[in-house]
């Protein structure tokens, strides 16, 4: 039980990303944002690891590996997140993210042999119809305006996706949290290049409150506590009824947006959201 709840109060974490960084980003360029978040990120993890982890090790053979999640992490998809829904909108990324269970399925399928029982195959189908009825409720932008931030966001979902596969043998054997400690501190050394030739520092001075807000949001919420979680339940369930989950993002940045904004709720996200639940419980009995 507690894997499910880590999971719902990871969703609930990551369903206010799309709403906290496409706010953010009116005011910071996205190599920046990445740039500071990576960096926050990594310092806060350093210090719970010398204080959790007094000894770091790895072995030499999965080096590689932890090269790659970490190429996949920072660089590739925090990156390219926000540049592609500084380019985008957040009901597009949103949608385009309840598409990652389609992926893990297929590749989990590939790579690390999971079964790929019908029911997960029906649970994943009857969850995005449900996801597809919330966000499609006021229609979808996809002109060419957006196209190339929507192509972005599509990469993304496939680093996220592989983030997720080929981390799943490393949580096994390092543990959840090394994993995801490891993964960030070298994610951020590996950007740190890409952020400072790119990234535009002069206009730190100008942040605001509510900017700075969103940079803490984005490291402590999503990349510390939002990554660790997703890296936990992944180590204790297989990665298609773990990726299943991220359906039900659309539905809490439609929460939040309901606190936070005033934003009504109709019988169109109801239903979607029954949809969606219905998906899940059939993906975690497959």
């Amino acid at each position: 039980m507690s894997v499910y709840l880590s999971l719902v109060f990871q969703q609930l974490i990551a369903g206010g990303t799309h709403i906290v960084a496409k706010a953010t980003l009116h005011d910071v360029d996205p190599a920046t944002l990445t740039l500071l978040r990576s960096i926050v990120t990594a310092c806060i993890m350093v210090i719970v690891m010398l204080l959790k982890e007094p000894r770091w090790r790895i072995e030499r053979v999965d080096y590689v590996r932890l090269l790659w999640l970490s190429l996949l992490a920072v660089p590739i998809n925090q990156f390219i997140f926000f540049y592609g829904i500084s380019r985008s909108t957040a009901s597009n990324a949103a949608l385009l993210y309840a598409t990652t269970p389609v992926v893990v399925l297929i590749l989990s399928r590939v790579i690390l042999k999971e079964p790929a029982t019908w029911k997960k195959i029906v649970g994943v189908i009857v969850a995005l119809t449900g996801v597809a009825f919330v966000i499609l409720e006021d229609g979808f932008e996809l002109n060419s305006t957006h196209t190339y931030g929507n192509l972005l966001l599509v990469v993304a979902v496939f680093a996220w996706a592989l983030f997720t596969i080929y981390g799943k043998p490393m949580i096994r054997k390092y543990g959840a949290f090394y994993v995801t400690s490891l993964v960030l501190m070298l994610g951020m050394i590996l950007y740190l290049p890409l952020g400072i030739l790119y990234g535009n520092l002069t206009s730190l001075s100008s942040l605001t409150a509510p900017d700075w807000g969103g940079v803490l949001y984005l490291s402590i919420g999503t990349s510390f506590l939002g990554y660790f979680l997703w890296y936990y339940a992944l180590e204790r369930i297989d990665a298609s009824k773990v990726a299943i989950f991220s359906n039900a993002q659309p539905f809490f940045t439609t929460i939040l947006a309901v606190i936070l904004l005033g934003q009504g709720v109709s019988t169109t996200f109801v239903f979607g959201g029954l949809l969606t639940i219905s998906g899940v419980i059939l993906v975690q009995f497959g």
